[in-house]
């Protein structure tokens, strides 16, 4: 037999109340896990969403693509504006989506407009459409009452301000 081993299992010797806890740098590394892991997910989540009012904006250029299309067999042509800003939106929305405005003579409405797409406003004629992004969707017409071969137009939203026009979600 060897010195100071015994034949039969011994039980551990109780631990001290001083060791049961944890050491500040296993603590420090659990939260620096944790802080890593909800960065990674923050910034997914951001990107999700970037993402959806991409998507939205795209279908939203295309149904009111669409409007204009049905506006344009109404009349013949476009509604007219030759500047883009706020300015082309507001002229958008009486053409689309007011019954009574001086560019919808006939009254009829090619576009329902939701909550989420109209401008802050409760005027008709001073509404717009706006983007997911928070900004107005731009419109430029290049019709003409004559029809001599322009008769197109650009509808486009900068996605919040880009001013890097591949970003913009476009009709063209």
């Amino acid at each position: 037999m060897v010195l100071g081993m015994s034949t039969a299992a011994s039980p551990l010797p109780p631990r001290s109340p001083r060791l049961l806890g944890f050491t500040l740098i296993e603590l420090l590394v659990v939260i620096t896990i944790i802080a890593i892991l909800a960065g990674l997910v923050l910034s997914t989540a951001g990107y999700v969403q970037k993402k959806a009012a991409r998507s939205r904006a795209e279908a939203e250029v295309a149904a009111l693509s669409a409007a204009l299309e049905s506006y344009k067999v109404e009349y013949g042509m476009y509604p007219s504006n030759t500047s883009a800003g706020s300015a082309g939106s507001k002229i958008l929305y009486q053409s689309l989506a007011v019954s009574n405005a001086t560019n919808n003579p006939t009254g009829k409405i090619f576009f329902e407009a939701s909550k989420s797409i109209k401008g802050d406003t409760n005027s008709l004629t001073d509404s717009w459409f706006i983007d997911p992004f928070g900004t107005s969707y731009e419109y430029r017409s290049y019709s003409t009452a004559t029809n001599n071969g322009t008769n197109f137009f650009d509808l486009w939203s900068t996605c919040g301000g880009d001013t890097n026009s591949s970003n913009w979600v476009k009709n063209w």
